[in-house]
């Protein structure tokens, strides 16, 4: 079955009384057999039949094997980090999520364990970087929220020859634009929270992988910490997995429309998106991935200028995150990157006249309309003041 085929249909004839919407396992603890005998389950933490279910149709739509569900992305991203012990390195992109910024920097300062920042969409720069201490790469492509592309099968070769681990975040596309595993990643991190969510209504994360060794390692973290994705935001997360293929070609479609428009303006010195002929890293996303995401970022050389742009929009609602039905705008140094140690900000943080945009489902005349009305609006209020 196709993708959009999957998202509907896995699942259905789950459940013993035939019901079409799996139902809501709400419950802390289950019924043992007897005193020396366990169940399938008995405490919620260890393990639910919805939290179940969900991890099943996570791990089939990212072509992977195993799939744990976590409380958040970043306590999937926490797990994950667990597999690399003191004394040993991750290397990281230099372009991550400022909250994956601000936990590689507490391993390192309170753990021993080495972080080193590189250009991930430099293969040779990897190269050089790995040490008989490497345990891990971590890498986002497209990133987040310059939408540097790094190419996934180079990096898989790069990090099995020094027998280490390969972890990719695909948040930014989901499965169905983008499937790491079968481009030879060893782990998909999601920040379930996004795309595949979608509804601004869930916190969540997740861990896909093929090897059952990681897998093991990843489940005890997850039961041990207590960090599993309770039962509602799992049905809630199976809920908006239905219309994930859906939703994300609509947005992607948009995304492309909105992005060409933002060249025209005189304003936006650099747009930032994998769908633009001149993006740099085109040809790479287009040989890994069937789509460009609903994501994108501009820059205007004037601070001010793009946060009276920001703040000008009515539709694009300021916030942070993305991959929500609703669309929304924010300035990333200020916001979603603001948690970036101050030691790192100087290389690690985001232009502060960066602004990222994540679209969402709405009809794409009014978001560009709406941008045009933000335009004009900034404009007059730096004319004004110009003339004060």
């Amino acid at each position: 079955m196709k993708t959009s085929t999957r998202c509907v249909q896995l699942g259905r004839g789950t459940d013993q009384y035939g019901s079409i919407v799996p139902p809501i396992y709400q419950t802390a603890t289950f019924e043992q057999p007897t005193a020396t005998e366990f169940g399938e389950y008995d405490y919620t933490r260890s393990g639910n039949p919805t939290r179940t279910l969900l991890e099943q149709q996570l791990a089939d739509l990212e072509g992977g094997t195993y799939a744990c569900a976590f409380a958040s992305g970043m306590a999937a991203l926490t797990s994950l980090t667990r597999i690399v012990r003191p004394g040993e390195e991750i290397i990281a992109g230099d372009d991550l999520y400022g909250g994956t910024v601000r936990l590689l920097d507490r391993l390192a300062s309170h753990w021993h364990i080495s972080i080193v920042y590189v250009d991930t969409t430099n293969g040779v720069e990897v190269r050089n970087a790995l040490t008989d201490r490497t345990r891990l790469i971590v890498i986002e492509t497209p990133t987040n929220p310059l939408f540097r592309i790094s190419d996934i099968r180079e990096l898989s070769s790069i990090a099995r020859e020094a027998g280490a681990y390969l972890a990719v975040d695909n948040s930014m596309l989901s499965p169905v634009f983008q499937r790491p595993l079968s481009l030879g990643a060893d782990v998909v991190i999601h920040s379930a929270t996004k795309f595949l969510c979608g509804h601004s209504d869930v916190t969540a994360g997740a861990l896909i992988t093929n090897d059952s060794a990681l897998h093991k390692q990843f489940s005890f973290q997850q039961n041990a910490e207590g960090a599993g994705l309770s039962p509602f935001e799992s049905w809630l997360l199976l809920r908006g997995l239905k219309t994930l293929a859906l939703r994300v070609e609509r947005q992607n479609n948009t995304a492309e429309k909105i992005a060409n428009y933002l060249q025209t303006r005189t304003e936006v010195n650099q747009v930032f998106y994998p769908g633009l002929a001149n993006h740099p890293g085109r040809a790479v996303h287009q040989q890994q991935a069937d789509g460009n995401g609903a994501v994108l970022s501009f820059t205007t050389g004037d601070e001010k200028l793009s946060a009276e742009i920001v703040q000008s929009t009515k539709l694009f609602k300021v916030a942070v995150s993305f991959g929500s039905v609703g669309s929304t705008i924010s300035l990333p140094c200020r916001m979603s990157h603001a948690s970036i140690p101050g030691g790192l900000r100087d290389r690690l943080a985001p232009p502060s006249d960066l602004v990222r945009i994540s679209v969402g489902i709405e009809d794409v005349d009014d978001l560009i309309d709406d941008l045009v009305h933000a335009f004009r609006l900034s404009s007059r209020q730096e004319e004004l003041e110009i003339a004060l």
